[in-house]
């Protein structure tokens, strides 16, 4: 009886190492994966700039069309709009930072402020948030 037993035990923990017969390859995610211009390139404040003057806050969200100063849970993007800690993030090459020219930055970020794109509101498709 007990060599029965280690029998059916032995048959039924065999399964385990079968692959599943309804498993499926996703590659959905890597054929809609859209790089930004900027990706592995300079990116600086103008380089921002060039990618807000492109975005349409009325169409989806990619990697091409995206709020460069956007920010969300505190972070901002890389050159393909993605957030660090997502999967795909990619730490962008940073140029160079003074406080004049932060002074500069400030000054812009308030007239974006001012004066937001068309569409451009919280739950627009072009939005993170």
């Amino acid at each position: 009886m007990m060599k029965v037993a280690a029998a059916l035990a032995l048959v039924a923990s065999a399964s385990a190492f079968v692959p599943a017969t309804n498993m499926v390859a996703s590659t959905r995610l890597n054929a809609e994966m859209v790089w930004g211009e900027y990706d592995d390139k300079m990116w600086d404040n103008d380089a921002k700039k060039e990618v807000y003057a492109k975005w349409d806050p009325t169409a989806p969200r990619t990697g091409l069309n995206f709020n460069p100063f956007e920010t969300f849970g505190g972070n901002s993007p890389d050159a393909s709009g993605i957030y660090p800690g997502e999967n795909r993030y990619k730490d962008p090459k940073r140029g160079d930072v003074s406080y004049a020219i932060m002074l500069i930055e400030k000054a812009e970020i308030e007239e974006r402020i001012a004066n937001p794109k068309a569409g451009e509101e919280p739950g627009c498709p072009g939005c993170k948030n």
